[in-house]
């Protein structure tokens, strides 16, 4: 009777392993490119949001977690750009990025740095600081898009 058991346990396992491996042999390759610029029209649409809401002067506190998600994004932004990764799917992505990959991800730490201030200062419901602190994020943006990005 146990070993009934384990033969049907070791059936299924190796049933649900197989399955598992034909789900992966099915499933897309990651492409890098296409992540980071979905990942930038998010970052896109989450500055817009935090612009009108400026404008309009609403409250900033429902801004800290768009703005944590920006700088978690930033931390992890560079480890899109794999060796290989410079042509297709309409990248702006310079030959710069690979020639001082250091340089770029400086750019984006200093990126993630200033959103988490930006959250902070949502989070405390700090309206004059976080308009100020929005402008660094933009000009974090701007720097790493001068060097690194094409028009």
């Amino acid at each position: 009777m146990r070993a009934t058991r384990l033969a049907a346990m070791g059936l299924l396992l190796a049933g649900g392993l197989g399955i598992g491996a034909a789900a992966l042999a099915q499933a897309p390759a990651f492409n890098p490119i296409r992540t980071r610029q979905d990942g930038q029209l998010l970052v896109l649409g989450s500055f817009i949001g935090m612009r009108t809401g400026l404008m309009h002067k609403l409250p900033v506190k429902p801004y800290a977690e768009p703005a944590m998600a920006i700088a978690r994004w930033m931390e992890q932004y560079p480890t899109l750009f794999p060796p290989g990764s410079d042509k297709g799917d309409n990248t702006k992505a310079l030959p710069a990025i690979w020639k001082n990959f250091a340089g770029f991800q400086k750019d984006a730490a200093d990126s993630a740095a200033a959103a988490k201030k930006l959250a902070m200062l949502a989070k405390a419901d700090d309206t004059a600081g976080f308009a100020a602190q929005f402008k660094v994020v933009g000009q974090t943006c701007d720097t790493c898009h001068k060097e690194f990005r094409a028009k």
